[in-house]
């Protein structure tokens, strides 16, 4: 499978996702990987996550242009960067697909979730109440996981722990029109950090995607 929707955020940022149809074999044969990957592999085998995991690496490389081994590690924080290739990375996954967010020059963050219901039940979790009373009804599952979306895609760009989604991060309130922007702020003790994320319905998917 190629990739499935590639979009150029500026000069030296994009984002693209790959709808994950192979076998785990056959995106595995795609990659090189170290003694250390390979025993990590081992331990999600059979399993969606692995699926997930290899969807994000052969992505990887495919933007990158490049059939050489690519060193991806994981920080302290979780967050995944590379040892040797000069771009901020962000990946997502859900369901069927994989996403994969570079910059050459600032971090980024990408979150790609699955529309569903659900979301309604879980919504005073991620969302004060201000938040969720700028919720428009006709709109409320897609404007839930825009939300839900920004705020991961803001956590990642961020790229620290203790960080939490309904004190820390705020959106200010917004229409869903299928794509869009929030603004959306970041505070901690003496910190503050505001951001514009991207938003993009794309089928029965929310994606949420910035740059710091």
């Amino acid at each position: 499978m190629a990739i499935a929707y590639r979009h150029q955020v500026d000069d030296d940022t994009e984002f693209a996702l790959w709808r994950i149809e192979e076998g785990a074999d056959e995106l595995y044969n795609q990659l090189q990987l170290d003694d250390h990957e390979k025993a990590f592999t081992k331990q999600l085998s059979a399993s969606k996550r692995y699926l997930h995991w290899l969807g994000t690496r052969v992505l990887l490389r495919k933007m990158l242009k490049t059939d050489e081994y690519i060193d991806c590690k994981v920080d302290a924080h979780g967050k995944p960067y590379l040892v040797t290739l000069p771009y901020h990375i962000s990946l997502s996954h859900s369901f069927d697909y994989a996403a994969v967010m570079i910059s050459k020059t600032s971090p980024v963050g990408i979150d790609i979730e699955q529309i569903k219901q659900k979301v309604e039940r879980i919504a005073n979790k991620f969302m004060n109440q201000d938040e969720l009373a700028g919720i428009n009804e006709r709109t409320k599952i897609q404007q839930l996981y825009v939300a839900w979306c920004a705020k991961e895609a803001v956590y990642k760009c961020h790229g620290q722990k203790e960080v939490s989604f309904l004190d820390n991060i705020t959106l200010k309130p917004f229409s869903f029109e299928g794509h869009g922007i929030v603004d959306v702020s970041l505070a901690k003790a003496d910190m503050h950090i505001d951001y514009e994320v991207n938003y993009l319905q794309y089928d029965d998917y929310m994606i949420g995607y910035v740059k710091g």
